[in-house]
Formats: structure tokens, sequence, C-alpha cells
């Protein structure tokens, strides 16, 4: 499968341990990236993990479908700011900027999957935010985004040891990364740096033996289509 039709099925269920993933190097001198969907070329429809070396800059861009990501290791920055470790950003359709790195840093990153309608940036210190009580004891949340009824919905999720979270329906899709420790379902035991895309209508059980945080999205894949 090539790189500008991967993991392009929505239908179907992903699990990718990135861990494992090779770095391939962009256009971008310094910038690398794990592909984990992809639908296009260097204009595309993709979910990555991407790495920045140290001092490493890119060229000014628009998104003009969007991009959000997590920042997972090192700072970010860009003219409006600084963006250490837990960092969540949600640039709109139509942004502008100028990406760089005097650490290196590693990113969750989406582009191209928001509406044209969303125009409000998000930035979200996730390591300073506060902890919310979740679904059972043990289980707590950040929300970082919420568009509603029948919008998606982006959480950072901690579960405690020994805790599980009930049988849920995915009625609009979810992707899920591990950021810490280890989440378990019916199906296996998921490392940190795992990621699993959910698709629609897909039920799972969630728990951690030895507690964990990770970073989800729910009810984005519903009817989930290529943008070129």
């Amino acid at each position: 499968m090539s790189n500008e039709h991967l993991n392009a099925d929505f239908t179907q269920r992903v699990v990718i341990d990135t861990t494992r993933l090779p770095w391939i190097a962009s256009p971008q001198s310094g910038v690398e990236r794990r592909m984990l969907d992809r639908i296009g070329g260097e204009v595309a429809r993709a979910t990555s993990l991407v790495r920045y070396a140290p001092r490493s800059v890119f060229s000014a861009h628009e998104h003009a479908l969007g991009e959000e990501f997590l920042v997972l290791e090192g700072v970010f920055s860009d003219e409006l700011g600084d963006y250490p470790p837990g960092t969540y950003v949600r640039n709109p359709p139509g942004s502008c900027h100028a990406p760089s790195s005097k650490p290196g840093c590693i990113i969750l990153v989406k582009l191209r999957q928001m509406p044209l309608d969303e125009q409000e940036r998000v930035v979200i210190y996730t390591g300073t935010n506060r902890w919310d009580a979740g679904e059972v004891r043990g289980h707590t949340l950040q929300v970082l985004y919420d568009a509603g009824l029948d919008g998606e919905r982006v959480t950072l999720q901690r579960l405690e040891s020994g805790v599980s979270l009930p049988e849920a329906r995915s009625t609009g899709g979810e992707e899920i990364f591990v950021l810490e420790g280890e989440l378990t379902d019916a199906h296996g035991v998921y490392p940190a740096g795992t990621w699993i895309r959910n698709p629609a209508g897909y039920r799972r059980a969630l728990k951690s033996d030895r507690g964990c945080v990770f970073w989800a999205k729910h009810d984005h894949l519903r009817g989930a289509a290529p943008t070129r």
C-alpha cells in the first residue's frame, strides 16, 4: 500500500505500535514522519507522528482544512508561542503558521479533517489543566474539544491501576493514542505509543492493569470520506 493511500478504509479497525514504525524523511530538512493514515500526497488528509530535529524550522504554510496536534515530547513553537509536552492545539481552517523547535520535538498531528465552519483556535496546556471525574471511580479526564451533539469530542483520559470502563458502542468511531502505561481490551494489551482506530459502530471495553493515560477522539469517523 502506498503512503498516499494508507489505512484509508475507515470501516476497518487499525492497531499500530508506532514505536516499530520507521521515521520517513519529509520534504523539509530536519522533519520526519511516522504515517498512520493518509489520503493524498504532500497535501493530504493525514494522521501522523512528526519529529522535528533540534533547531529545525518548517516553512510558513496554510492549513486550508485545519490542523490538530498534541505535543508528545520536546517543545513545538510557532510565531504565536511555545508549546511544551502535553499541549493540545487546534488551528482552524485557513490558519497559517511557521513551525519550529529549538530543542526538537515529537507531535501527534491530524491534518485536513476539520469542517470549514470551525474558526476558533484552541490551545490547552494539559500539564496544568484540571482533571475531572470520569465514568467510574479511578477514571479521570480532561475535555480538550467538544463540538456538541453529533460532533467530535477530544479528551485526555487517565485510568488508575485495575480500573475498567464498561463496554460502549462507538457510534461515530474513535481514535486512541496511548501516552503512558498500558491499555487493554478484549483483543490485546497496548503499551505507550500504540495508536488505535475503531470504526463507527465498534463495541469495546477498556481497562488498565497497571494504570495508563491516553488521548482519545470520538465521533469523527461517521461517514468519513477522502478529502482532496
